[in-house]
């Protein structure tokens, strides 16, 4: 068989290897946090996720798709921003309402001390982003706050963004930081576990989804001779991953004592 006779079998595949690699970048990112979302539907509990993972996340990639409009890189990536910003928004959603739910059902909020008003009603303090208490920062009480929250920074961004676009030293900034934040991804989860002395409540399958993801693009980018910054961005997110994973192994075979609520009133504030 001569050689051009395989072309029309060959350059189908090719295109269809390019779609599924594509597939992957676009959809890979939102893999991990499937088992996450599915055990905490199936528990009513939200303690073990630090929802701080979700603003991590949501900066990064608001960033990204900023980033864009200045250097316009591939499409699938664009495409995972997207599609990561609408699953931190569902894993908010599903947080929230846990949270809230079990709160209610104790009929107090172990974060915040009810002022006279609301010990006399019985019911819990409301908190709004409004409030502008950092003490109550991304920990409020209803969804609709963290939507208002994202579009806020959004638009205060886009706005700095349009602004300064010609800017080619503001452009790569900009991309850093994406990059970066990204890159302090695990830090929220890893402090939330040494709060709580334990991994109870997180999922593992996630973290080992985090680090072989992690790996894989860190080995890209060395391999592809990427920008400095993105190649040590992302040895950090693979040094933060195995860090998790180390307290994964100490806290199951070393338990920790529960710090004390009354010693330390700020371990009750959830991440």
């Amino acid at each position: 068989m001569e050689p051009g006779g395989l072309e029309w079998l060959l350059v189908p595949m090719q295109q269809l290897v390019s779609w599924g690699a594509a597939g992957a970048v676009v959809f890979g990112g939102v893999v991990p946090y499937i088992p996450q979302y599915r055990d905490i539907r199936r528990t009513q509990d939200a303690e073990g996720f630090s929802t701080y993972v979700c603003l991590v996340l949501l900066v990064a990639n608001i960033l990204r798709i900023l980033f864009w409009f200045g250097r316009h890189f591939e499409s699938p990536l664009l495409w995972q921003s997207i599609i990561m910003i609408i699953t931190m928004l569902l894993m908010l959603k599903l947080c929230t309402e846990v949270r809230v739910s079990n709160e209610l059902n104790v009929k107090r909020r172990s974060f915040a001390a009810a002022d006279s008003k609301d010990e006399e009603i019985k019911a819990p303090p409301r908190r709004s982003y409004l409030d502008f208490d950092l003490n109550y920062f991304w920990h409020w009480s209803k969804f609709t706050d963290y939507v208002q929250c994202v579009l806020t920074f959004t638009g205060v961004t886009g706005y700095i963004t349009y602004l300064w676009l010609d800017s080619s030293l503001f452009v790569e900034t900009l991309g850093f930081l994406a990059v970066f934040t990204e890159a302090m991804l695990g830090v929220p989860q890893l402090y939330r576990n040494y709060q709580n002395r334990s991994t109870e409540g997180m999922s593992i399958k996630m973290v080992l989804m985090w680090t072989s993801g992690d790996t894989f693009k860190t080995v890209y980018f060395v391999l592809n001779q990427a920008p400095f910054q993105f190649s040590i961005c992302g040895l950090l997110q693979v040094f933060v991953d195995i860090a998790i994973l180390l307290q994964v192994y100490l806290y199951s075979h070393y338990p920790q004592k529960p710090v004390s609520h009354t010693a330390h009133p700020a371990s009750t504030k959830a991440l």
